[in-house]
């Protein structure tokens, strides 16, 4: 009996010992001082248009349907039907957060994808999209290198399956920049941005050799400033931006010295609505120069005592896109109208319009054009989603309007419809 009682009475003396010792300390795993992420998508677009289009990179990116061109027999000889099927829009991207400076959050995004800088010498190669550091703090943010035009709003922007994502009605592009973003409260901001265009030029100007794609840029000390204002609440986007730009297309003409620039500036607002069934998206713009942002327009040149001045072709667009956000079946539509308004000063010569959507036959004071009055498009699409991976089929039409150009690079007369209907099922799988 007193060796069980002398057993009982050690078990819960050891237990009373167990009990009053702390339990070990548990200390937080230390804080990663970098963080690095991979992201991206394979993607292959199956493609069949009824008309030639003015397109790029491979035929891929279609902006507007080609003006009606006759052959011997009266027959249209861009009325013909196309296709292609492609993979050159995969992306990868790899995104970087790192120890704090001067009091900061930091972080980077590096991403690419394969749908090359230059039509014919480049396609399919490896292009550089975006590139920059971000520096947070609590109201402010400061963002160094290229990354969207600031006009193109990541918030807002058309939900279409064409990789156009809205071309020729939405801006579209990047370049590099510094933008200053500032919080005034919790739902609104105000952002200033400098940028310098990169992949998406200004049209050249004359015949000298220029030595680069965006000379016209690099020829301006000044970077073009663009300012915006953007409340964000749960369900409600709004903005309003501004922009100023002023390029140098020469730096010599007619062996003359040259500083003359094409000053332009252009405003633009949006507004989205969404909630867990629906996404309204809205956006316009107008404007002098829009040429870098992939749309219509331009400038005119008029010589004068030798030298060469410049005056913007004015353009104006807007878009609507209303989509479900249904996470397996998302229904969605979209339309967008784009408008040419030409010049306010007249050109020497129709070799003197540098535009977007104008062809130019014959040369010097002989040479005639016809240039594109408007285009609009129309698209129905449906997204079918499941975990990582997306099917898209997608109907677009698109019309143009072409007409007989002026010198002011307006069309008035002889004008023509054309159109282009785009049947296309997009296959993505994201990672």
């Amino acid at each position: 009996m007193n060796k069980y009682y002398f057993i009982l009475v050690l078990g819960i003396t050891s237990l009373k010992g167990y009990a009053q010792t702390p339990p070990p300390a548990v200390t937080a795993p230390p804080e990663k001082e970098w963080e690095i992420s991979f992201y991206g998508f394979v993607r292959t677009d199956y493609i069949w248009d009824t008309r030639k289009s003015v397109m790029a990179r491979e035929y891929q990116l279609n902006l507007f349907p080609l003006d009606e061109v006759l052959d011997a027999d009266g027959k249209d000889i861009n009325a013909v039907g196309q296709s292609n099927f492609l993979s050159v829009t995969s992306r990868v991207g790899v995104k970087v957060k790192g120890p704090n400076v001067w009091g900061a959050k930091t972080s980077s995004v590096l991403e690419g994808d394969f749908y090359g800088n230059v039509e014919g010498s480049s396609i399919g190669m490896l292009r550089l999209r975006q590139a920059y550091v971000n520096m947070d703090w609590s109201k402010t943010s400061l963002t160094m290198g290229q990354t969207w035009y600031p006009q193109f709003i990541p918030e807002c922007f058309p939900g279409v399956a064409n990789f156009n994502t809205g071309i020729m009605f939405n801006p579209f592009g990047w370049a590099t920049q510094v933008k200053l973003k500032q919080m005034l409260s919790k739902q609104l901001s105000v952002t200033f941005a400098a940028y310098k265009e990169r992949e998406y030029p200004t049209a050249a100007a004359g015949t000298v050799a220029t030595g680069t794609q965006n000379a016209a840029s690099i020829n301006s000390a000044l970077p073009s400033l663009d300012a915006q204002l953007q409340y964000k609440g749960k369900n409600v986007l709004l903005g309003l931006g501004a922009e100023y730009k002023s390029l140098q297309p020469l730096t010599v003409f007619n062996n003359k010295a040259t500083t003359e620039k094409v000053n332009s500036s252009s405003v633009f607002g949006y507004a989205k609505y969404s909630n867990d069934k629906i996404a309204i998206k809205a956006y316009g713009i107008s404007g002098g120069n829009l040429n870098n942002l992939v749309m219509l327009g331009g400038y005119t040149g008029t010589v004068t005592n030798g030298i060469q001045t410049y005056n913007p072709v004015k353009t104006s667009a807007f878009w609507l896109d209303v989509a479900s956000n249904g996470k397996t079946i998302a229904p969605g539509l979209f339309f967008g109208y784009t408008k040419n308004s030409g010049s306010n000063t007249a050109a020497t010569d129709f070799p003197s319009i540098y535009m977007r959507g104008i062809t130019v036959t014959g040369t010097n004071s002989a040479a005639t054009a016809r240039v594109v009055d408007n285009v609009w498009r129309a698209s129905a699409r449906v997204d079918f989603k499941k975990n990582k991976f997306r099917i898209s089929p997608e109907l677009e039409y698109t019309g143009a309007t072409w007409g007989k150009a002026d010198l002011f690079g307006e069309a008035n007369g002889d004008k023509k419809e054309v159109g282009n209907l785009r049947a296309m099922v997009s296959c993505v799988y994201a990672f």
